[in-house]
């Protein structure tokens, strides 16, 4: 014999119905969560990150405790081989990297000489020999409080009048390709190049440009050449 069940109650189904809006209301909020924080996860490894600086050593560009956004893109995509002509950074830059010689820790400088640009051709024409690397290593000399760059003194308007005298002198760094001297602008206090040498491309997170904390500081972050 055929079953035959009683019919469904209106507010039961209006409560079933309930119940499915919900559920598909959480689904929906779920997968907005993890798009979120999938485009989070993805801005701050590869476009921007936020830092704060801790110290006086780049004072007075940077103050003790300012906050700052961190520009990664250029640097990030210079590492793909399809990006590898996009030059990250220039002389003057403020950058942020990992030390090597504090494990898990970050700083800021400011990049006041750089090695020659690496040459990334991979092509060579039929019948031809390939060139060898004619890249030069650059010369740099800390000599007191003056910085020489194959032996040209760079001009350095960021310093302030007592950074730009000093009774240090440095043996010169030679510079090869994807290695930077970088330098605190305020040179008397700053942990710096001039103790822990070069650093290496791959040790850069990207370049400060902008400072959101506090705001009576708030924008940009001058770049001076």
């Amino acid at each position: 014999m055929s079953e035959v069940l009683p019919p469904e109650e209106p507010g039961h189904a209006a409560e079933s119905g309930t119940r499915h809006e919900v559920r598909h209301e959480i689904v929906e909020l779920f997968k907005l969560v993890a798009l979120f924080l999938v485009i989070f996860i993805g801005l701050k490894s590869f476009v921007l990150a936020g830092y704060e600086v801790q110290g006086p050593s780049m004072y007075p560009t940077l103050e003790d405790r300012e906050r700052i956004l961190v520009w990664k893109l250029p640097h990030e995509l210079h590492k793909l081989p399809l990006f590898g002509w996009v030059q990250p950074f220039e002389r003057s830059d403020i950058i942020v990297f990992n030390s090597t010689v504090e494990p898990n820790k970050r700083y800021v400088k400011r990049i006041v000489a750089m090695g020659p640009a690496a040459e990334r051709d991979d092509t060579v024409a039929a019948g031809t020999v390939e060139p060898e690397d004619e890249s030069h290593p650059v010369k740099v000399t800390y000599e007191e409080g003056r910085i020489f760059v194959d032996d040209t003194q760079i001009n350095e308007p960021y310093l302030q009048d007592e950074e730009r005298t000093s009774y240090e002198k440095r043996e010169p760094i030679m510079l090869g390709p994807g290695q930077y001297y970088v330098l605190g602008d305020h040179r008397s206090v700053s942990k710096d190049s001039r103790s822990f040498g070069a650093i290496d491309d791959s040790q850069i997170i990207g370049e400060a440009v902008f400072r959101f904390w506090p705001p009576s500081r708030f924008g940009l972050i001058r770049d001076v050449r």
